[in-house]
């Protein structure tokens, strides 16, 4: 074959795949758009709250989804009791029974570390480089050394919160890039897909209701969660965790009268968390990549009750038994110090790793990295050093890998997104369903 005959092919290819990039009709408004519109809702969740949702103003957003979804022609749309909002958008297929129900979840709630309230997005247009300085703290500075991603983003519109709140992308950037999703394919009918599950949740930030979400009614064979970081970033492996409650008893009366009677259970608990500063000890700070942890991540002191909570994190469950057991080890060295003071510990099974069931069904992971393929966008198999609603999930029998949001620095004030990645992402969930009708009943 000449290299005139291949120049004509490779050209006519190229204005065939043009012609059909331009027959595909835009959503009726962008991902970026929608993504700052769901932002301006605080939906910060709340810690020991004992009920779902932990905060009433998650319900906010959730009203506002079940609105959109209803009209971008979405079925069965409902909110739960627990305030997971629960759809269904029907498949387009001639036999969309040889195609399972695939289903896409993300999580409404924000960070309770960092406020959720009045975020001010700023968005950086055209970025050309450097750090970037928040206008409204200028000791909040995204770096480039540690965004490293930011230098394959020039030209890009940056996003980011004004250095006073977090900016929400976390997981707002998902359900932004999943209602998209739905928007594009109902302005092109022509995409062929099977029946799609969609699922809103509450609270995932501080555990989530994902032991009574209604799997069977929902109806997907297979899910993912759309709660990743950068563009690319595709999971199927995510922390064990368990959280220790550690409480201290003392006794308190009158300082005044209080020789040999007041026992103050705050100096046991500063103790036992003086112990964590070993430096044999891993915490979050000092480790990275596949070394877990254990954080000492919420104390309250007082005399007659004080209370540590610790997270336990570990890939396998062997670790986090370990971690356990050097926590007991260090409250058995306190209570030695502080006789008189009563201590008892309380551990809870939080997640497991998903890594084992997800083995069994390689194909979404597969399709995952093709999809991500057609977006352009180079994927790269990333272990969560955290967990998802899809870790629970899986261990219910709904295996639910994590995918790319194009989100960095969560939970912070440092947090940022960019068009780029909130475009490409959404075009990769396009494509995932659209190989899942192409590879049929796997």
């Amino acid at each position: 074959m000449t290299n005139k005959i291949l120049v004509a092919l490779t050209v006519a290819l190229f204005c065939f795949a043009s012609s059909l990039h331009a027959q595909t009709k835009p959503p009726s408004e962008s991902a970026m758009d929608r993504f700052l519109r769901y932002i301006k809702v605080d939906t910060q969740s709340a810690e020991e709250a004992g009920k779902y949702p932990s905060t009433e103003k998650q319900l906010v957003l959730a009203r506002m989804l079940e609105t959109e979804l209803k009209a971008l022609g979405v079925q069965d749309v409902r909110i739960s009791k627990e305030g997971i909002v629960y759809a269904q958008v029907p498949g387009n297929l001639p036999d969309n029974s040889k195609v399972p129900t695939i289903g896409f979840i993300a999580h409404m709630d924000t960070s309770p570390a960092v406020s959720g309230a009045n975020v001010n997005a700023i968005i950086h247009k055209n970025y050309q480089g450097g750090d970037i300085v928040l206008p409204n703290d200028t000791t909040q500075v995204i770096t480039v050394e540690k965004n490293p991603a930011l230098t394959d983003l020039i030209g890009d519109d940056i996003i980011t919160a004004d250095g006073t709140t977090l900016l929400g992308s976390d997981d707002k950037a998902g359900i932004a890039e999943i209602m998209t999703m739905i928007d594009i394919l109902k302005q092109n009918p022509q995409i062929r897909h099977g029946n799609i599950a969609i699922a809103f949740t509450p609270d995932e930030e501080v555990g989530g209701p994902m032991d009574i979400f209604d799997i069977e009614g929902w109806g997907a064979k297979y899910a993912y969660t759309v709660d990743g970081g950068e563009l690319g970033e595709i999971s199927d492996e995510t922390w064990t965790a368990k959280t220790a409650t550690i409480t201290f008893r003392g006794m308190s009366t009158h300082p005044g009268y209080a020789k040999d009677i007041l026992v103050n259970s705050s100096f046991a608990a500063a103790d036992f968390l003086s112990r964590f500063n070993d430096p044999t000890i891993p915490r979050p700070e000092t480790t990275e990549g596949r070394v877990g942890f254990v954080h000492p991540y919420n104390s309250t002191l007082d005399i007659e009750t004080s209370v540590v909570r610790v997270l336990l994190r570990n890939f396998d469950m062997s670790g986090v038994d370990e971690q356990e057991k050097t926590i007991r080890g260090m409250l058995d060295e306190t209570k030695k110090k502080f006789p008189k003071v009563g201590a008892e510990m309380e551990v809870r099974l939080g997640y497991l790793n998903m890594k084992e069931e997800l083995k069994k069904h390689p194909q979404l992971v597969d399709y995952a990295q093709e999809a991500s393929r057609r977006a352009g966008v180079k994927p790269k198999m990333k272990p969560i050093r955290g967990g998802t609603d899809g870790s629970r999930l899986t261990a219910r029998g709904l295996p639910t890998p994590n995918l790319f949001t194009g989100g960095h620095n969560f939970h912070g004030k440092l947090e940022w997104n960019s068009r780029r990645g909130l475009e490409r992402s959404t075009e990769m969930l396009v494509n995932l369903v659209q190989i899942w009708a192409e590879k049929g009943g796997n």
